[in-house]
């Protein structure tokens, strides 16, 4: 029998935040080029918040690593919006798992799929 121990975490490492800035406004420009030589914004490819289900909590935005999501103020009230849809990272859905509500849906990865091969061929 082989007895299995938890792995200890890696130790966190501090990042200035300017570097962080730095770093998020990168991955945002590369995410907008291309996306298997086809330019991002050809590809739709990107989340929708159900209104009816979400309840602003933050999550997504605090998730997503390319910054994807973000708040709006309106009415005095705090309502969270996809900021930048070409940021998200084509075939992505860890917003969707985050979401405690299932207020966040992606197109449909087939579908998606299809229309990549399409371009690809008229992109050639």
């Amino acid at each position: 029998m082989v007895a299995y121990r938890p792995v200890e975490p890696f130790a966190r490492v501090q990042i200035p935040a300017s570097a962080l800035l730095l770093l998020k406004r990168k991955a945002i420009t590369m995410s907008q080029e291309t996306y298997e030589g086809i330019p991002r914004n050809k590809i739709p490819w990107y989340p929708s918040i159900n209104y009816e289900k979400c309840v602003s909590c933050g999550k997504c935005v605090d998730f997503c690593h390319m910054s994807a999501f973000g708040f709006e103020e309106k009415d005095g009230e705090k309502k969270t919006v996809v900021k930048n849809q070409n940021a998200c990272v084509v075939m992505c859905r860890g917003c969707e798992d985050i979401c405690p509500t299932g207020a966040i849906t992606h197109p449909s990865e087939e579908e998606t799929k299809q229309i990549i091969e399409k371009l690809k061929k008229t992109e050639a």
